[in-house]
């Protein structure tokens, strides 16, 4: 049965995801088509936005998963993560100089860093152990099903529209809305309020499991820079825009065709395992994307890129979950998504810097360093023993 395991609340949380992604993906590649071409904004800018909005949702996420855990309800900080966002998408219409973009922007991404670790903690709260793996895939199939509609519909939108981006912005708030009305069929009951000090906001009360996956998330972070520069490197090796975009797509297809069954496999064979073989995953394809020769080698490194994503995100959020006690586990979803996300922003840093001075192969073979370091330090922790918080032995 294909949604074994899949509760109300994940199967509601997955359908408010995919509409969420299908408006964003309809947007913001659109954005720095409005910035530079509608609103005359320096490139500069762009990438100054983009690294504003990003490490906003970094910073907000230990802090509304630590809150979700001294709250009787999640679902309040959820619903208002993905209000704030559905608001800012369609008010893109109505900007007419760049710092307004930047303060859109600002407010999406202020909603998606309210929304994710309490949203992640409500996926855990409401799967047996032994189908976490399966929960998660699930949302992250859903989520990125989504993202790859979404971008199709963003260039058939482009081919019949044109470029009337105003039109485009009011059209893709819709869906975003709607999965704000879905939020209202998730059912959570009121929990009780945690003992003092029981979740407070440290990581210390978390074991070295934990810890070691935090190390190893955030060196493979390090190396994991942002996907436009796949898209760029795509391009560097002779693809059009509209076939590098295609690329993408198909790499969103991999990862979301991938996600559910990836998942599952983590609830049988334990996480650490598929996580291990993720990061190996991801070094071979950034060191096949550094010593690519041309266009052609794209397709299948991009499709073998989404079968990485889908061994890695939902599996790791679950595997955060099994090391964690329940009435800390927004705390520990939303630190860990904190700390990765802003060694993520440095990592894109790095990656201009090093295509600017070494080329466009050294950013690519620096994140492959990195995807194999990630991947050697969790093999390291094979002797570590497991908090008892209900895990799934296999982890």
């Amino acid at each position: 049965m294909l949604l074994r395991g899949i509760r109300r609340n994940v199967l509601v949380l997955g359908v408010t995801s995919f509409l969420t992604d299908l408006s964003s993906e309809i947007i913001y590649p659109l954005v720095p088509l409005f910035l530079t071409s509608v609103l005359g904004a320096p490139y500069a800018v762009v990438g100054l936005i983009e690294g504003v909005a990003e490490s906003t949702a970094s910073l907000l996420k230990v802090a509304s998963g630590w809150l979700s855990d001294r709250r009787p309800r999640r679902r309040p900080l959820v619903i208002g993560g993905y209000s704030v966002s559905a608001v800012a998408k369609p008010l893109m219409a109505l900007a007419f100089v760049w710092p307004m973009v930047l303060l859109l922007r600002f407010l999406d991404r202020v909603g998606k860093g309210i929304r994710t670790a309490p949203r992640d903690a409500l996926i855990a709260d409401a799967t047996d152990p032994q189908d976490r793996g399966r929960a998660f895939g699930f949302h992250r199939a859903m989520d990125t099903a989504g993202a790859a509609l979404g971008a199709l519909l963003a260039l058939a939108a482009v081919g019949f529209l044109g470029e009337r981006f105003r039109l485009i912005f009011l059209l893709a708030g819709v869906p975003a809305v709607l999965g704000v009305f879905s939020l209202f069929l998730v059912r959570e009951r009121r929990r009780r309020a945690p003992e003092a000090g029981a979740a407070r906001f440290s990581l210390s009360q978390f074991g070295r499991r934990y810890k070691l996956f935090l190390v190893a998330g955030s060196v493979f972070a390090l190396g994991n820079s942002s996907d436009a520069f796949l898209i760029l490197r795509a391009r560097d090796l002779g693809m059009t825009a509209f076939t590098a975009v295609l690329a993408y797509v198909v790499f969103n297809l991999a990862y979301a065709a991938l996600s559910m069954p990836a998942g599952t496999l983590s609830d049988r064979i334990g996480r650490r395992s598929l996580l291990i073989a993720g990061f190996l995953l991801f070094s071979l394809v950034y060191l096949g994307l550094a010593l690519a020769g041309g266009s052609a080698s794209v397709w299948p490194l991009f499709a073998f890129y989404g079968v990485y994503m889908a061994m890695t995100e939902g599996v790791g959020k679950a595997y955060i979950s099994d090391l964690s006690p329940a009435q800390a586990r927004g705390t520990a979803l939303g630190a860990y998504q904190t700390v990765t996300g802003i060694v993520a922003f440095f990592s894109s840093m790095i990656a201009g810097l090093l295509w600017d001075m070494a080329g466009p192969r050294a950013p690519f073979l620096f994140g492959a360093a990195a995807g194999l370091t990630a991947a050697l330090i969790l093999l390291a922790g094979k002797g570590f023993s497991a908090r008892p918080h209900k895990c799934n032995p296999g982890i």
